[in-house]
């Protein structure tokens, strides 16, 4: 496999001389140790032959591996044997016994024979009683080899599979305990020793016992029987991301990545403990420090939603998230089936007919067979499903990958390939039978989308059968429109990318890893599974049956898991370029496509933006400029005029200032009412100033006549926020209201004085602390103090979504420029981003102290923190970047120009400070 082939064929598997692999041993069966020795062949007669080689004990079957690869490896189950002893026991053969070398001489009834001259083929067998004698290079240890495989035996000849299970459980659990990880091993002779325990390396179809050790540098896998190496080694520094795993259903595997973006890790641990891999995760996680541990799905979903995560990539990114791992395949990677033309000698992306429909599950894309499959679910009693296999599974994921993977299916299939007209022989004949066929709905792998092409290609000229029609098994037959298996997989990456997927990718994430998944949103999508593939379908502690408990492990493992649910809301919808679901009237969303300017020139809306992104990108850079004392209490707003002459400031002093950035002089001072003043703003020709007040009311000053010019006595208790936009008033209360007022021109009213309608009320539960308008004021965001942010569509006065995303009163909210996201602070610390389309949360970080206020563009944020200083966020990498020292005390209120390169802050402090980029 892509992933398989790079890091579990080079990193676990033995060198190229060795034939030998876990691979060769059943399924749940375990490598216990090896011995050199010789096997004699045609014992005390002329013929006698010693072929050199290693003899395995392993828990089910005796395995030697000849030294020459063109003798057979050979494999004798431990079921089939009919006596086990040393050989020259009971008089026989006694002049062998006297010879110092050891003898162990096993008589069976059936023998496999593999990888003759090291060509990977079936299994050949044969069967009829026999009798095979191993000489032991250390004679000592023949009785020791002898008792181990007697007991072995005995458990292979228990009756019920539960107890076999148990008694091989219980040998290897007593092998462990006798044994402990070998410190020699150690990097360093000054590692300090952290915790050691047992557990297992896990690969596909094969798990490895040994002994884990974490030291204060190094993480390290000894293996019992030190293959394919005495020892593993991750070094601490180099680890990027550790994910917790179920395995089996269980909560024991922990998965650790050296790579930031790849999706198979460096090692794959399933532990018998919960509590030892809890304990390991959270000693690794301490290390990783300022490294984000487990980042969320919904962290990604933003860099994907914002075009910085590629289709590709976000689904590997949800695929890992979702417990689907390169090391099990009965969780593997699942990816969708995109293009389903493969009948045309060319193939049209610009055509929605040649892409498969994302909001259906595979069963469903046939409407004739899913009537038939719904007949069926009608009359099932309970528990009903739809579809009696899976979309992932095992086979399924060894069936396209049979060609470069040949022994993983020979190991899943007990030594042989599956019949030749059943194998993966053409895209668009396994494309037409997932369509059309009574129990194929299996979806894809990410190999259909990457660089590899060798799992198309039989380049290991495999014998894979012949076929009815007389033809052998080859190259997988590709559609008429690609030209070869490169042109193949690069056509299946740009139909994976391309605009219609964007559209439509949120579609298949809800049915595979989102809402769609489960409950009545699966019955409606056509989307019911077997019950026992879904997380928590069974809860294998309660069953005390232990053949019950094997066969059920067994079934679920073969048929394949459901992953991981992610989202229990819609996914969102990527932004693309023809996306225009929500309102866009502001001209930051104006492309070059859409301007009048010709394509030579520049307009002055493309270099206002250039100008925005090179400050946005140098926002770390602000340095203080200029600071100024003006109140006697915290400042709670800011407004600026056009020209930048002229700041005004409210402060809870109850005072409205108004500063000269000329003259660096105050010069007005303004005291509307006895109680706190809580916001301000300028009205457009900047002849007026509106401010709120926590008297109730919202105060109209006049600068060219420095006077009021009116009171809106709006609501029943504090006005905490107000917004203006094309001559609407909208204000926020304590009141638990948001209303909405028009503006009535001074000549229809026949006086000077601001006249107001209520065209809207916007009833919330509890008192509201903030609210801000989206670019076009369609939307409106609100924030409550017992931690909901609503945002509310101004068309209608509706609720769209209501979001408990605070555990404490929000402090700040804002729309994104493009109206596509809402940012949230609060005082629970928290820094929010919801998508407007769905209202999920789809990032979250925390600071160390509420941020009480912020600016920011849609991928980075300044935020003033509860600390005084200014804080840099990275939200597509979900991290701090920078802290500004700043005021002393919180900062309050933050203001940017339309260029984004004069900021000024307020803060507790009664100070206001400009700042400016420098860059």
């Amino acid at each position: 496999f892509l992933y398989l082939k790079k890091k579990i064929n080079m990193r676990y598997l033995p060198a190229p001389q060795s034939r030998f692999s876990l691979l060769l041993l059943n399924l749940e069966e375990y490598f216990f140790e090896q011995h050199t020795a010789h096997h004699i062949q045609h014992k005390g007669s002329q013929k006698e032959r010693r072929v050199r080689g290693s003899l395995k004990i392993c828990s089910k079957s005796v395995i030697f591996e000849p030294d020459a690869i063109s003798q057979p490896i050979i494999k004798i189950p431990l079921r089939d044997c009919i006596k086990i002893g040393k050989h020259g026991e009971n008089g026989t053969n006694r002049h062998f016994a006297k010879a110092k070398s050891g003898g162990i001489s096993l008589i069976f009834s059936q023998v496999y024979f593999i990888k003759e001259h090291n060509i990977v083929a079936p299994y050949k067998i044969e069967r009829g009683r026999m009798e095979y004698v191993f000489e032991l290079d250390v004679s000592g240890k023949v009785e020791d080899v002898v008792e181990t495989l007697l007991q072995l035996h005995r458990a292979s000849c228990l009756d019920k599979l539960g107890d076999q299970t148990a008694m091989i459980t219980a040998i290897l659990q007593s092998r462990l305990a006798r044994t402990s990880f070998d410190k020699n091993r150690f990097q360093s002779v000054s590692e300090k020793l952290h915790m050691e325990c047992k557990a297992e390396m896990v690969t596909p179809l094969v798990t490895n016992p040994g002994h884990v050790c974490i030291t204060d540098t190094t993480l390290y896998f000894q293996p019992l029987n030190g293959y394919p190496k005495p020892v593993v080694q991750i070094t601490l520094q180099d680890v990027c991301r550790i994910y917790k795993r179920r395995h089996g259903l269980m909560p024991l595997g922990l998965e650790v990545f050296c790579t930031e973006d790849d999706l198979c890790s460096d090692i794959y641990l399933k532990f018998y403990d919960p509590q030892d891999r809890d304990e390991l995760y959270f000693y690794i996680a301490t290390y990783l420090e300022h490294h984000v541990a487990e980042r969320t799905a919904e962290s990604y979903t933003l860099q994907w939603q914002r075009g910085h995560l590629s289709n590709y990539q976000y689904l590997l990114h949800l695929n890992n998230l979702a417990d689907r791992s390169c090391n099990d395949l009965s969780q593997y990677p699942v990816f969708p089936w995109i293009i389903s033309d493969y009948c045309s000698s060319e193939l049209d992306l610009s055509n929605p007919g040649t892409f498969r429909d994302l909001g259906k599950p595979v069963g469903a894309l046939n409407k004739e067979r899913l009537e038939r499959l719904l007949e069926r679910y009608q009359e099932m009693p309970e528990p009903k499903f739809m579809y009696g296999s899976h979309y992932s599974s095992p086979g399924y994921v060894l069936f396209y990958l049979v060609r470069i993977a040949p022994e993983y299916m020979l190991c899943l299939q007990n030594g042989r390939f599956d019949n030749a007209d059943r194998m993966f022989n053409s895209i668009a004949e396994t494309w037409k039978n997932c369509l059309d066929g009574a129990t194929d709905f299996k979806e894809l792998i990410p190999e259909f989308y990457g660089d590899d092409v060798s799992f198309l290609v039989n380049s290991l000229k495999l014998d894979l059968g012949k076929r009815q029609g007389g033809q052998m098994v080859d190259d997988v037959e590709l559609p008429p429109w690609a030209r070869s298996p490169e042109d193949f997989l690069q056509k299946s990456k740009e139909a994976l990318e391309s605009n219609y997927v964007s559209k439509h990718l949120h579609e298949w994430i809800d049915l595979v890893f989102g809402y769609k998944q489960k409950g009545s949103e699966a019955v409606g999508a056509h989307n019911v599974f077997h019950p026992l593939t879904y997380e928590g379908g069974v809860d294998l502690n309660s069953i005390e049956d232990p053949d019950q408990k094997v066969a059920m492990l067994t079934q679920i493992l073969e048929f394949g898991q459901t992953p991981k649910q992610l989202f229990v809301t819609p996914h969102p919808q990527r932004i693309t370029e023809n996306f225009k679901s929500l309102p866009q009237t502001s001209c930051d969303n104006i492309s070059i496509a859409d301007s009048p300017v010709s394509p030579g020139e520049e307009s002055f809306e493309d270099l206002t933006e250039e100008s925005k992104k090179l400050a946005w990108n140098n926002i770390a850079k602000l340095q203080l400029h200029e600071q100024h004392k003006l109140h006697k209490e915290a400042v709670t707003g800011i407004a600026v005029s056009c020209n930048g002459s002229s700041v005004f400031t409210t402060s809870q002093d109850n005072t409205l200032k108004m500063f000269s950035t000329e003259s660096k002089m105050l010069q007005r001072s303004i005291s509307f009412s006895d109680m706190a003043l809580s916001s301000c703003l300028l009205l457009p020709g900047d002849a007026t100033v509106i401010s709120s007040s926590w008297d109730n009311n919202v105060y109209f000053y006049s600068i060219a006549f420095g006077r009021s010019q009116g009171t809106l006595m709006g609501h029943d208790d504090a006005v905490s926020k107000i917004c203006w936009h094309d001559n609407r008033l909208y204000s926020a209360s304590w009141d638990s209201t948001v209303k909405v007022w028009s503006s009535v021109p001074a000549e229809m009213t026949g006086t000077k004085r601001h006249q107001f309608d209520l065209l809207a009320e916007l009833e919330h539960d509890v008192s509201v602390d903030t609210i801000s308008l989206n670019a076009a004021s369609t939307l409106l965001v609100s924030g409550t103090r017992e931690g909901k942010v609503t945002i509310w569509d101004l068309t209608t006065a509706t609720i769209l979504h209501q979001i408990p995303c605070h555990s404490g009163t929000v402090c700040d909210t804002a729309f994104s420029p493009d109206s596509r996201h809402v940012l949230s602070t609060g005082e629970d610390s928290c820094v929010n981003v919801i998508d407007v389309q769905t209202g999920m949360l789809i990032s979250s970080m925390t600071s160390d102290k509420p941020q009480r206020c912020f600016i920011w563009d849609g991928n980075t944020v300044l935020s003033g923190s509860q600390s005084g200083e200014l804080l840099v966020w990275d939200l597509l990498g979900g991290k701090l970047c920078e802290r500004i020292q700043g005021h002393k005390g919180a900062v309050t209120c933050i203001w940017m120009n339309e260029q984004c390169s004069s900021i000024i802050t307020g803060g507790e402090d009664k100070k206001i400070m400009f700042w400016k980029l420098q860059y």
